[in-house]
């Protein structure tokens, strides 16, 4: 069964849509979404190093961490002073991904995402 073709599971009047609906807006962000990928690649990392891969400041991006970890998207573990950051787990870096082949779609043509052969990012 092709991934664009499975259900949910879940019926219309189920009491998670409106928290899905909260998560929807905790990725409605266009720093999030990169720091969701940052991790996706990297793994774990420190908010410095995340500052780096996005080209934003540190404070911004604490400021975001904070947010993605009151939303249980991230998860951190504290090596002395540092603070490490990592996915909680893959559903947002799967939702994140599906975004983004969303968006491809809207451009026309054939999707990267749907090329055969290697692809670049």
């Amino acid at each position: 069964m092709r991934a664009d073709k499975q259900e949910s599971g879940y019926a219309v009047e189920s009491p998670y849509v409106e928290l899905a609906v909260e998560v929807f807006a905790m990725l409605a962000d266009a720093t999030r979404v990169r720091i969701i990928l940052a991790l996706q690649e990297g793994g774990e990392l420190s908010v410095n190093h995340i500052a780096d891969i996005v080209d934003k400041s540190p404070a911004a991006v604490s400021q975001h961490l904070a947010k993605l970890r009151l939303a249980r998207i991230v998860a951190t573990r504290q090596e002395g002073q540092r603070v490490f950051y990592r996915l909680e787990n893959e559903h947002a870096s799967r939702l994140v991904a599906d975004a983004i082949h969303q968006a491809e779609h809207s451009l026309g043509g054939t999707p990267r995402h749907h090329r055969t052969g290697p692809v670049a990012p």
